[in-house]
């Protein structure tokens, strides 16, 4: 198995690294996207948010509505990524904190477009991005992969799964 593994979910209870079989566009795209109920995983790791267990597996089916947060590892320096950054402006993100509840309490906070987590949002259906998200509301122990939600650029949060939204707009 591969050591190098581009996408990252964390569900309730799992923190989950492998590569996403087929991807034909950036993961936030893909997830908002996706007609099917399960994505195709490969070279996946799987630590367990409470015993910090890992499970090494070839393939894994994940279900979209399971997904709390996602992220893309990739270079942030190329020339699409830098047009895209460009699109959303700064000034036009807006600070909020959101919360996911249920066995592992997450909190995060950052910047959105303004309503982003909203279902009438015209540019998202099920997912949106997160800037700067600052994780809160876990334990990692300081184990590698689980520290790796602390330091993300951005994260792909899943509408459906949002408990609480505090928007300081």
């Amino acid at each position: 198995m591969s050591s190098l593994r581009s996408d990252l979910f964390l569900t309730s209870a799992f923190l989950i690294k492998g590569n996403v079989e087929g991807k034909y566009t950036r993961l936030s795209k893909l997830l908002d996207e996706h007609g099917r109920r399960f994505l195709a995983l490969r070279d996946v790791v799987l630590v367990d948010l409470n015993s910090r267990e890992r499970i090494q597996t070839p393939q894994l089916q994940i279900n979209l509505s399971e997904i709390l947060l996602a992220h893309e590892f990739l270079d942030e320096a190329g020339d699409d990524t830098r047009r895209e950054l460009a699109r959303e402006q700064e000034s036009d993100l807006q600070r909020v904190r959101l919360f996911f509840t249920g066995s592992v309490n997450l909190e995060l906070a950052g910047d959105i477009r303004p309503r982003a987590y909203e279902n009438s949002d015209s540019a998202t259906r099920r997912f949106f991005v997160m800037r700067r998200p600052k994780v809160r509301g876990f334990k990692h122990h300081d184990d590698d992969h689980l520290l790796k939600l602390t330091d993300l650029p951005y994260a792909i949060l899943n509408k459906e799964r949002l408990s609480y939204i505090y928007d300081f707009n």
